[in-house]
C-alpha cells in the first residue's frame, strides 16, 4: 500500500475524542498537536489545500500518526506541552510562536512577588504548574492578590536599603494593592504568612485560605460591613469553582507508571503512561507479536521490565490492569487499582490500548479487503475480463495409469479458498486415460447441477491444461447454453502460458504478477485436493480387492469394515471379540482363518 494510502486508512481509524496526535517520519516524532476531536484535527492536514509552506512541508513527511486519548481539552492541552518538551520535535519549533504553558512563581527573595512566567529559573524560586488553562490561571492570580497585598516592584527590600529609605511607595499602595514593605510599613512576618496561604492555594489545599475568608466574611457581616462580606462570599464562591486543573491527574499522584494491556489471537498491545507531579510526560503504546499461546501476564511482564529501561523509570509504584507476579523489582509496588484516582488513571490508559488494538485490527482487516481487491483488479484487467473475479473456479484430472479417474474443483471466492465449495468428481462416462472428455464430463456436471439449483455462476474458470482441455471446457459450456456468462482459460503445466478461446497464441502474464501467483496457488490447490481424492480411492480399490477375495465374505462386510477402519492393518489387529461384535461369529471366524494362512508363509520361510 502506497505511503498516502496507509495514512489515509490511518485516518479513518483515528477516534473522535480529546487528545493528542504525533506525526512521525521515518523514525522520530517531527510534530506533536492537541485536539478536541483527534480524527477532524489530523484530517484538516490532509483534506485542505490553503496551508502554508511550512504545513504542507510537515504534511509531505509525515509517515506514520499515533495519538493519546485524553479526558478534557485542557488535559491535552497539557499532555502535548509535556510532548513537546521531552521530544522537541522539528516542526512545533516551526509552526508555533515558542511559547510554552505558564507556570505561577513565588520569588525566592525578600517579600517575595507571585507573577506568572514561561521559564523555569533553577534560582530557589517556588514554581506551581505548568497550567494548560490560562484563564484558570489568571482567575487563581487575579484573586491572590485582591486577597493578599503582594508587592508587584522589583526592588531590593533587604532589610539596609528598607533602613535606608532608598524607595518610596508607589501607586499600588495608595489604592490599597500593596502595604508598602519598601518603606517598612509591613513586617515580614506577616507577609510569610500571606505567601504560606498562597502556597497552600496553588498546592490544591483550599481549606486554609476557605477557612480565612469565611472567618473574615463572618466578621465582615457581624461588623456590619456588607460590601465586604459580599466581595469575599465571591471569592469564596470563586476558590469553590477553582480546581487545579494544571495537571491532567490529581496532583497526588506522583511519579507512577501505568501499564495496561489487551490482546487478541496473534498480538497483544500494549499502552505504557509516565506520571510525574500528577503529570503525564510520556505515553507509549506497541503491538508485541505472539510466538506461543502466551497470557497477557507472561507477554506485560517483561515488557515492563524494557519499557522501564528504556525510559529510565525511577518509579516506586506500579499501575497494572492484569494480575503480574514476580516482577524482579525491590521495593516497587505492583498493584490492580479497583477506586479512586488510580483506578481512573489506569482507566485511561486501558482506553488508550483497546483503542490501539481496535485500530490494527480494522486496519490489518481492511489491509486484507484492499489487497483482495487489488489481486481481482490485475486479474481483470491482465485477462481483459468485463467484470471483477470474485468467484473463480480451477478443475483438474487425476488418474493412475488409466485407473480409478477422478477430477477435482477448487474455488476462491475474493481471492481466497472457499472449502465448502470444493468438488470431487469420480468420472462416470469416460473409458481410459481421456483427460479431455473427462474435462468436458466434470465442466458440464458442475455447471448444470448449478443451473438446476439457481446458483451463481463464477466469473472466471481455469482449466489445467493447454488448448485440449481448454477447448472441451468451452464445448460443455456451449452445450449448456452458458457460453459467454463467464470467461474461461486453460493454465499450460509450466504456468507461464495462458490459453484463451479462439485464441492459437498464449498469453504471457509477468511473472511477478499477482494474478500468476493466485493462479498458481489454484493450480496447486486443485492437484492437492485431487491428488488426496485419488490414492484415497485407489488405495480403498485396492483394499477392497484384497478382502472381497476372502471366500465367504462379501462387498458389503468388506466396504463396512474398511470405511470404519480404513486399512485391512488395523482389521488384522482387532481381537476375536472385536471382530463378532462388527461382522458376526461366522464371519469373524473366515477373517481370522484367512490372516492366519497369510502369515503362516511368511513365519515358515523365516524359519
Amino acid at each position: 500500500m502506497a505511503a498516502k494510502e496507509h495514512l489515509q486508512e490511518q485516518i479513518r481509524h483515528l477516534p473522535h475524542r480529546p487528545g493528542i496526535y504525533k506525526f512521525f517520519d521515518d523514525e522520530t516524532i517531527i510534530y506533536v498537536g492537541k485536539a478536541i476531536d483527534i480524527r477532524k484535527r489530523v484530517s484538516s492536514y490532509f483534506s485542505k489545500q490553503d496551508h502554508n509552506k511550512k504545513t504542507q512541508q510537515l504534511v509531505k513527511n509525515i509517515r506514520r500518526i499515533e495519538f493519546t486519548i485524553v479526558d478534557s481539552e485542557s488535559d491535552a492541552f497539557l499532555l502535548e506541552n509535556n510532548l513537546i518538551k521531552e521530544n522537541q520535535p522539528k516542526y512545533n519549533i516551526l509552526l508555533k510562536d515558542g511559547k510554552t504553558y505558564p507556570y505561577l512563581c513565588i520569588t525566592n527573595e525578600r517579600f517575595p512577588r507571585l507573577l506568572p512566567t514561561r521559564n523555569k529559573i533553577n534560582d530557589g524560586s517556588r514554581y506551581y504548574g505548568p497550567y494548560a488553562n490560562l484563564t484558570a490561571m489568571n482567575v487563581v492570580l487575579e484573586l491572590i492578590r485582591a486577597l493578599y497585598p503582594l508587592r508587584t516592584c522589583t526592588y531590593n527590600l533587604s532589610p539596609e536599603n528598607v533602613a535606608a529609605g532608598k524607595f518610596k511607595v508607589c501607586l499600588e499602595y495608595h489604592i490599597g494593592n500593596c502595604k508598602g514593605p519598601c518603606e517598612g510599613h509591613q513586617d515580614e512576618e506577616t507577609y510569610a504568612q500571606y505567601i504560606q496561604q498562597i502556597r497552600s492555594i496553588l498546592s490544591g489545599n483550599l481549606t486554609v485560605p476557605k477557612a480565612y475568608f469565611r472567618e473574615r466574611m463572618t466578621a465582615a457581616a457581624q461588623e456590619q460591613q456588607y460590601e465586604l462580606a459580599h466581595a469575599l462570599k465571591q471569592k469564596l464562591d470563586r476558590l469553590d469553582d477553582f480546581q487545579a486543573k494544571s495537571t491532567v491527574v490529581n496532583a497526588a499522584l506522583s511519579n507512577i507508571d501505568v501499564f495496561s494491556i489487551a490482546s487478541n489471537e496473534k498480538s497483544a498491545f500494549i499502552n505504557y503512561l509516565k506520571v510525574m507531579n500528577g503529570s503525564i510526560i510520556l505515553t507509549q503504546s506497541i503491538e508485541v507479536q505472539k510466538k506461543l499461546d502466551e497470557t497477557d501476564a507472561e507477554i506485560l511482564a517483561p515488557m515492563i521490565m524494557q519499557m522501564r529501561t528504556e525510559f529510565e523509570s525511577q518509579s516506586r509504584e506500579i499501575l497494572v490492569n492484569t494480575d503480574v507476579p514476580g516482577l524482579p523489582l525491590a521495593g516497587v509496588t505492583v498493584t490492580v487499582p479497583q477506586i479512586g484516582d488510580k483506578r481512573k488513571l489506569l482507566e485511561l490508559s486501558i482506553k488508550n490500548v483497546l483503542y490501539l488494538r481496535k485500530e490494527k485490527e480494522s486496519m490489518n482487516d481492511r489491509s486484507k479487503d484492499v489487497n483482495e481487491v487489488r489481486i481481482m483488479e490485475g486479474i481483470k484487467r491482465d485477462l481483459r475480463l468485463t467484470e471483477l473475479p470474485k468467484h473463480i473456479e480451477c478443475f483438474d484430472n487425476s488418474n493412475f495409469q488409466g485407473d480409478n479417474p477422478v477430477a477435482a474443483m477448487v474455488c476462491f471466492r475474493n481471492a481466497k479458498p472457499s472449502k465448502k465449495d470444493y468438488r470431487h468428481y469420480h468420472i462416470k462416462t469416460v473409458v481410459g486415460p481421456n483427460d479431455f472428455d473427462s474435462m468436458y464430463e466434470v465442466v458440464t456436471r458442475r455447471y448444470r447441477r448449478l443451473v438446476d439449483e439457481g446458483a451463481s455462476l463464477p466469473q472466471l474458470v481455469i482449466v489445467d491444461g493447454g488448448k485440449g482441455q481448454l477447448s472441451m471446457a468451452v464445448k460443455a459450456l456451449k452445450d449448456l447454453n452458458l457460453w459467454g456468462q463467464m470467461a474461461v482459460i486453460g493454465i499450460a503445466k509450466r504456468l507461464e502460458e495462458i490459453y484463451v478461446p479462439n485464441d492459437p497464441l498464449p498469453l504471457y502474464i509477468d511473472k511477478k504478477s499477482e494474478s500468476l501467483r493466485l493462479f498458481q496457488r489454484m493450480r496447486d490447490e486443485v492437484h492437492r485436493f485431487g491428488i488426496t481424492f485419488h490414492r484415497s480411492r485407489r488405495d480403498a480399490a485396492t483394499l477392497k480387492t484384497e478382502l472381497t477375495d476372502v471366500k465367504g465374505l462379501g462387498p458389503v462386510t468388506a466396504d463396512k469394515l474398511l470405511t470404519k477402519f480404513k486399512s485391512v492393518k488395523k482389521i488384522k489387529e482387532l481381537t476375536e471379540l472385536q471382530l463378532i461384535e462388527e461382522v458376526g461369529k461366522a464371519k469373524a471366524r473366515i477373517l481370522l482363518d484367512y490372516f492366519s494362512q497369510q502369515e503362516t508363509p511368511a513365519a515358515s520361510s523365516g524359519s
